[in-house]
């Protein structure tokens, strides 16, 4: 309850940002829930570039430092698994839907089919 009467007025402008945000875009011919889906598909297509690169520079560092025995083995294979699924989840989240949006459907982190 402290937080809520701390920030009252944090909340309220999020909270009117996201209202006239999604209702511009709607007005413009979109849904609220169309606008939301592509603005989380862009955020987690920006986040998971990220995260590649990341993981990347982390994989290397990471098998370095398991080639000379200061790291374990299990370390880089967990990371390694780790963007692998992230490689294979918007492949999987649009199996799973039927979504054909975009043209997503069946491809990989690429785009190829």
């Amino acid at each position: 309850m402290n937080f809520i009467k701390n920030n009252i007025w944090t909340i309220c402008l999020v909270a009117l940002f996201c209202v006239f945000g999604f209702a511009g875009d709607a007005a413009a011919g979109g849904s609220v829930v169309g606008t939301a889906t592509d603005k989380a598909r862009n955020v987690f297509a920006s986040v998971k570039t990220i995260i590649f690169i990341v993981g990347g520079f982390g994989l290397v560092g990471i098998a370095w430092g398991a080639i000379f025995g200061k790291i374990n083995w299990k370390w880089f294979a967990a990371l390694a698994v780790g963007l692998a699924i992230l490689a294979a989840a918007g492949s999987i989240v649009e199996y799973a839907t039927g979504s054909t949006e975009a043209g997503m459907a069946g491809s990989d982190t690429f785009g190829n089919m």
